[in-house]
């Protein structure tokens, strides 16, 4: 059977060693000639030692150590000071990206800057993250760009242009060499080492692969890393076919390393190999072409490689395959520009950013660039006249995040920070402004010890103040469900767990986050603290007085007294109070209930935020609401009782600055809504259900009214827009793959009907009208199509041209395997969402292609059907072949041809397979009628098969080609009486099928 897509395979063929002297481009072939020569010249063992993330020096061939991956989502990560920009999710809302290759510059920059200090540090960049934001309760929300692909592939070209500084000089060397991450279909924490993403062809090709895809064929990535789970049941670690279909979109050598302790997954918790050298050796042969596992130990890699080596399990030219493409790599950074076995292939060029030193971090554009990033990316949702505040205008900023501008795990270490409510004290002033975090402050009494809490100057943590006067206030803050931290006013840091308890955080961070804690209150009151990273409960020692976390059972839990010596609430009243106009602050910390391994556990904000609200609500003259988040909210009700909404990520280190740069009015809001915000749970799927089609999830298929949707962002001024039109690309310009070519680009009216500068996101939205068509699944409700930036100045207007997607009108042509423009009327909208009035029709008209299609001497393959009821994707072999299989939980399930011709047919031949277990299954062959979606008209039984019986091995598998006599006469007798044209395989039981033949 032929990988998925079934053509990869060839495509990818010349991205190796051997080939790169067919490629047209130059500087390729430099690189190329360069990685060869080196590879040329290493022994085996050499080679070997090349394979994993920690690669040694080899000083007779002057390569210095060398390893893969370092952090630079939005900024450079881990390695001490850098510039903090907004989080990617941010970046995406400003639909900027001339803004987006800036920053991406300033970042490698740095990178550069920190390589020029400690040589040790990496070229190679783990950025950017190109899943598309399929779902809101992803913990991984904030590293992404938006839920469309399309927009998700400009965001990152953007990005790594910068990254690689290739802007314009024109070089033949690289800044900083980016990576994709991570493919494939990874939107999930929960088990996400072990759970397989269900993906139907639609779904692939025109949902997952553009995010990738895109920036891949615009030249500007040198590596990709794979994700942790599996897509219809095969680890993307060793997915052959996938991996070819990756490197098929570029025309340069791509490596492929993996994500951290992902080779280990493969053996220890998908169990898919049996040991490392077989799982080696299958990671090798599928492209991978570095190992990240086991830190920095790469003994237990180079072992299981050789292991296979040595068994004939691996060939060789795997080990070289993989060689050349990490050195390729290296020589795109100008590593060996000077190396004496290869210079001659560079032609006398010099590295244009070797001159790049330690001064170059935190630099003074580097700071005014992270504050525009910060204005530009903040979305305006909602404003009835609150904004732009005056400069008279008395002001109360409350809530946790007024007093805190947070980070997550993927930031860098910011040279300062800018809270909101900082901020708003330099724009008006101390008379004007009151910030308050609206956190109720504690004393905590030990009973134990008869002692209160007091934090020493080390931060050492004591029952030890004889008197509540000594005793350390605590600023307690609730995160959601439970989840709280404990700040000490004295030192203004946060409590940390561990055996012994100390006030020494500045802020919640680390893989296991170490400063959060869960109150138990007792039917008395007093209250147990949990500390959460470690599960223990705390107690005060005796002797030491110590505060410890030591206890695993409740009851040996210390029951504290928490004293209240100053109301949160009653602080935000007196604020309120006093104020013209009151801004709640409130949002997420990136490091709780939701972030990397913690999927959030629902989409609604904090209890804690919705009470604070609605005291800002009843005691404000006018109360506006800002949220700081790496996700959406559903916000029910909230969304109308604001005076104003504002939007932003956590935005990086000038997050005040920014944020108050809009709301005074000295920046115009410019951001959009580069991810939807749903009204509740109901409106998305169940997270591991990523058939976005059947499910109706993300904005293309979702029908339920959205909070603010897709695109949606105010500015201070109006724009109107007219005269509409499309306009068709000439005859040559046709991909290969369509039928029909897509609109290349749109000219629309904008004018400016306000009194304020406009800075218009002209976007364009087109949906293919399916209703009187005969397909089997859906087209999206609407997609982006194109879009474009404008500035207007009062009164002015313009005619813009906006390219086009032509992916926006393409949809997976299941029976051809191929993308292509669909035939029917297509309605395509401009303005800043789909609410935009502006309309207008295209018509691609081609009768024929309704015509059914005969199944008379056709292979069908099962994973390329047009609808399902109950049936998930599986592996047919180790590689890349897919079948299909009834879905866990349900005794049996089919899929559907629509519009097929079955007349003349004889025979029907299946390709069958059951599973280790043994157990019996059956597949049923019929023809349908037109129905209503839950039911059928006329059947007709073609046939059925038992899958007892199994007799053709493969490397996972055993497989059978079972033939069914079909009754000719009685088949036409039944297309006469009533047109039959939707074919239905439907298994039952532990079977699966791989193809279907007809004869």
């Amino acid at each position: 059977m032929p990988h998925l897509p079934s053509s990869s395979s060839n495509r990818a063929a010349h991205r190796g060693f051997d080939h790169f002297n067919d490629l047209d481009d130059p500087q390729t072939r430099q690189h190329g000639k360069a990685a060869t020569t080196l590879l040329a010249h290493l022994t085996l063992e050499e080679k070997i030692s090349l394979l994993h993330q920690f690669a040694p020096p080899i000083e007779r061939l002057g390569l210095a150590a060398f390893h893969t991956g370092t952090e630079a989502l939005h900024g450079m990560a881990w390695l001490g000071t850098a510039t903090t920009y907004p989080q990617p999710v941010g970046l995406a809302a400003a639909w900027d990206q001339e803004l987006l290759t800036r920053i991406g510059d300033a970042v490698a920059t740095e990178v550069r800057a920190q390589h020029a200090k400690d040589p040790r540090v990496s070229l190679n960049v783990w950025a950017p993250v190109v899943n598309s934001l399929r779902h809101p309760l992803w913990g991984r929300n904030e590293e992404g760009y938006s839920e469309d692909p399309l927009l998700t592939g400009d965001c990152a070209i953007a990005y790594a242009r910068g990254l690689t500084g290739r802007s314009g000089n024109g070089s033949a060397f690289w800044k900083t060499v980016p990576t994709l991450k991570h493919f494939l279909a990874y939107n999930n924490e929960v088990d996400r080492a072990v759970t397989s993403s269900d993906m139907r062809a639609r779904v692939l090709h025109e949902y997952e692969f553009p995010a990738f895809s895109r920036p891949l064929a615009e030249g500007v990535i040198g590596a990709v890393m794979p994700s942790y789970n599996l897509v219809n049941g095969r680890p993307n670690h060793v997915a052959h076919g996938l991996l070819d279909t990756l490197r098929s979109w570029s025309t340069a050598p791509i490596a492929v390393v993996s994500d951290a302790a992902a080779p280990t997954n493969v053996v220890n918790l998908e169990r898919y190999y049996p040991d490392a050298p077989a799982s080696h050796a299958a990671m090798l042969e599928a492209g991978i072409d570095s190992f990240t596992d086991n830190d920095a130990n790469a003994a237990p890699t180079l072992k299981a490689v050789r292991a296979a080596l040595d068994s004939g399990t691996l060939d060789l030219r795997h080990v070289d395959q993989a060689v050349f493409r990490m050195l390729y790599l290296r020589s795109l950074t100008g590593e060996f520009v000077d190396n004496q076995h290869v210079a001659h292939h560079y032609q006398g060029a010099a590295d244009p950013y070797a001159g790049i030193t330690a001064d170059a971090i935190d630099a003074p554009e580097s700071r005014a660039l992270a504050r525009e990033a910060a204005a530009k990316s903040l979305v305006l949702l909602k404003n009835n006249g609150v904004f732009p505040l005056s400069d008279t205008t008395r002001v109360a900023v409350v809530g946790p995040l007024a007093t805190a501008t947070l980070h997550d795990w993927y930031s860098g270490t910011p040279p300062y920070l800018s809270t909101i409510g900082e901020a708003f004290t330099e724009r008006y002033g101390t008379e004007q402004v009151i910030v308050d975090s609206g956190a109720d402050r504690v004393a905590i009494y030990s009973p134990s010890s008869g002692r209160y809490l007091h934090v020493h100057n080390d931060g050492t943590l004591t029952a030890s103040a004889q008197s509540g006067a000594e005793a350390e206030t605590f600023e307690l803050t609730d995160w959601g469900h439970g989840t709280t931290t404990l700040r000490a006013q004295s030192s203004g840091k946060l409590l940390q767990g561990g055996w012994i308890v100390s006030a020494s955080a500045d802020r919640v961070g680390g893989w296991v986050a170490q400063e959060t804690f869960a109150l138990h209150t007792h039917t008395d009151a007093t209250v147990s603290l949990l500390h959460i990273g470690s599960g223990k409960w705390l107690r005060t020692q005796t002797g030491s007085q110590l505060v410890s976390g030591d206890s695993s059972d409740l009851a040996h839990a210390e029951r504290f007294e928490l004293d209240l010596l100053s109301s949160g609430i009653e602080r935000v009243i007196a604020a309120a109070q006093q104020a013209d106009v009151t801004i709640a602050a409130v949002g997420n910390d990136p490091h709780i209930l939701g972030r990397e391994t913690e999927d959030r556990p629902d989409l609604a904000l904090p209890r804690s935020a919705r009470a604070l609200w609605r005291t800002v609500r009843a005691h404000s003259a006018t109360a506006a609401l800002t949220i700081v988040s790496s996700y959406p909210y559903a916000l029910r009700s909230i969304a109308d009782e604001s005076d104003a909404l504002v939007w932003s990520s956590h935005a990086g280190q000038e997050q005040g600055r920014g944020i108050v740069d809009v709301l005074s009015g000295d920046v115009e809001p410019q951001g959009r809504l580069a991810q939807e915000w749903v009204h509740d749970e109901t409106c998305v799927p169940h997270i591991l259900d990523y058939d976005i089609v059947s499910s109706s999830g993300t904005y293309w298929y979702n029908e339920c009214e959205p909070d603010f949707e897709f695109g949606h962002g105010l500015s201070y001024t109006s724009v109107e827009y007219s005269a509409l039109t499309l306009n068709e690309g000439a005859a040559e310009t046709i991909p290969e793959t369509t039928h029909h070519a897509a609109p290349v680009h749109a000219s629309v009216t904008v004018r400016n009907t306000g009194e304020r500068v406009a800075h218009e996101v002209v976007a364009l939205y087109a949906a293919l009208d399916f209703a009187a068509h005969p397909l089997g699944s859906p087209a999206p409700l609407r997609r982006l199509a194109g879009y474009t930036r404008v500035t207007l100045q009062p009164g002015q207007e313009r005619t813009v041209t906006v390219p086009l997607f032509r992916e926006a009108f393409e949809v997976w042509d299941v029976r051809g395997e191929r993308l292509h423009v669909h035939p029917g009327t297509y309605r395509v909208w401009a303005g800043t969402s789909r609410r935009s009035l502006m309309e207008a029709l295209w018509e691609v008209d081609s009768s024929l292609e309704y015509a059914p299609s005969p199944l008379l001497g056709v292979a069908l393959r099962m994973d390329q059907f047009d609808a399902h009821h109950h049936i998930v994707h599986r592996d047919a072999d180790r590689t890349g072949a897919n079948c299909v299989a009834v879905a866990a939980g349900h005794s049996s399930g089919y899929v559907e041809f629509t519009n097929v011709d079955a007349r003349s047919v004889k025979s029907i031949s299946l390709d069958l397979a059951r599973d280790t277990l043994g157990q019996v299954g059956d597949v049923s062959v019929s023809l349908h009628g037109a129905g209503d979606g839950s039911t059928v008209g006329a059947a007709h039984i073609l046939g059925q098969v038992s899958g007892t019986a199994a007799s053709v091995a493969s490397d996972k598998y055993s497989w059978t080609e079972t033939t069914l006599p079909v009754d000719l006469a009685a088949l036409e007798t039944a297309l006469v009486r009533e047109p039959l044209s939707t074919l239905r395989v439907t298994l039952h039981g532990n079977i699966r099928v791989r193809s279907i033949t007809f004869s």
